[in-house]
């Protein structure tokens, strides 16, 4: 009989296990323990919403909605869009629920999000974000808390060595206004050389040349009149708020006049945090001011900034962490005894202790089974003589027994209500 074909992983996909999947849970796991350090609350937004959700917030022209997003036809024939990233989501969700009635709000989310581009090294068609915004905070030190949690979760990764924090401001609308103006006169003066993106950029969203890649563009971008010049004096003032809050945080910085945000709704402070560890795709965590993103989905005037960094691509930079070991193997060498085994290791678990079963297998071989998982102890059942049976809390690395003024003993033997003494 043929075969029957296995279907394969689809393309731009991952299976996450064992060495991945922990660096995976650690980025996650540190993520929510210094969310908490500054009391972001969690919310969970749909995998997928109504396409106008990202086409007006993302922008028509971007490339994410006119050629990344998954976009399709329910049964009922509503045009619907796997989630690309989590602000725009969001937004929606702080406009039609009502939360401006908990504003400020300061909130975190991670999960899956999807954009078809070419896979690549970290780079996935369904990959993994985390996600950090405050809602309703036009006040600069919001920047400030913001990029300071994102020092933070990198540092306590360990990742932050080789990260370097880029940091510039869009100006309010009148600095952008009057800075677009003057990129365009700059750009148009050099129609014939640019690219061809840049050709259609110009035409729509002219600040996004400044970040151009193709060495076409390079110069005439280095060249362009830089956003300082047109600063308006509040504009000014926000940014040297932003820059002595970083300061007084200890959080290091430096200035990238080219960096820049190419929607009409962003604001302010815009920041990449950037190392040079995974090639070309360098930027592990990014985000900025959207003073206009809520009002763009038909909300209220609502000022908010945020960032979203790869799950993947923080992961790809940790040491390997250590496999998680269990506190105890319980290890059955008489068959008589499992059922009393059993009850104990339920027993060690209602308490909090994480453990293992072996009672399967060669008898004599059974406690080399469970020395694979590399556990903290060893609680093995063996019969004496009937009907006893002798319970022993075992050194994992001699075989021998523990201490008996040893921690580990004594709590196992508490919750088992053993004597303290070896029986």
């Amino acid at each position: 009989m043929a075969r029957i074909p296995t279907p394969q992983r689809v393309r731009g996909t991952q299976d996450i296990f064992r060495d991945e999947q922990r660096r995976f849970a650690h980025v996650l796991d540190t993520f929510d323990r210094v969310r908490r350090l500054y009391c972001f609350e969690r919310v969970e937004v749909p995998v997928f919403e109504d396409t106008q959700v990202f086409a007006r917030s993302i922008g028509e022209t971007t490339d994410v909605v006119s050629k990344e997003m998954y976009t399709f036809p329910d049964k009922g024939d509503d045009l619907l869009t796997l989630r690309p990233e989590f602000t725009a989501g969001i937004a929606r969700a702080y406009i039609t629920n009502g939360w401006q009635q908990f504003a400020p709000l300061k909130l975190v989310t991670s999960g899956a999000v999807f954009r078809y581009e070419r896979p690549q090294k970290g780079r996935y068609r369904q990959f993994h974000q985390i996600d950090a915004e405050v809602l309703g905070a036009p006040e600069p030190a919001a920047d400030v808390e913001l990029l300071t949690l994102a020092d933070q979760l990198l540092q306590e990764l360990g990742v932050a060595e080789g990260v370097t924090l880029q940091l510039n401001t869009l100006g309010d609308a009148a600095t952008r206004d009057a800075w677009r103006d003057a990129l365009v006169a700059h750009f148009e003066a050099h129609r014939g050389e640019l690219s061809e993106d840049s050709l259609t950029r110009l035409d729509k969203n002219p600040l996004r040349i400044l970040d151009s890649k193709d060495p076409r563009d390079r110069p005439i971008a280095d060249a362009a009149p830089g956003i300082d010049a047109y600063m308006s004096a509040e504009a000014g003032a926000f940014f040297a708020s932003v820059q002595k809050g970083l300061d007084a945080a200890g959080v290091r910085w430096t200035r990238n006049e080219r960096l820049v945000r190419g929607l009409d709704y962003y604001r302010h402070t815009a920041f990449e945090f950037v190392t040079d560890r995974l090639g070309a795709q360098g930027t592990v965590l990014a985000g900025g001011r959207y003073d206009g993103l809520v009002e763009s989905l038909g909300g209220p005037a609502t000022a908010g900034v945020g960032w979203a960094a790869g799950v993947e691509r923080l992961a790809m930079l940790l040491e390997e962490p250590a496999a998680t070991r269990p506190d105890v193997a319980v290890v059955v060498e008489d068959d008589a005894a499992v059922s009393i085994a059993i009850n104990a290791l339920a027993r060690l678990r209602r308490a909090g202790f994480s453990g293992e079963l072996v009672a399967t297998g060669s008898p004599k071989k059974r406690y080399d089974k469970a020395a694979k998982s590399n556990p903290s102890a060893f609680l093995v059942f063996t019969r004496d003589r009937e009907p006893s049976i002798r319970i022993s809390v075992k050194n994992m690395l001699t075989g021998g027994e523990l201490d008996r003024h040893e921690e580990l003993n004594g709590r196992i033997r508490a919750v088992l209500g053993m004597s303290p003494l070896a029986e």
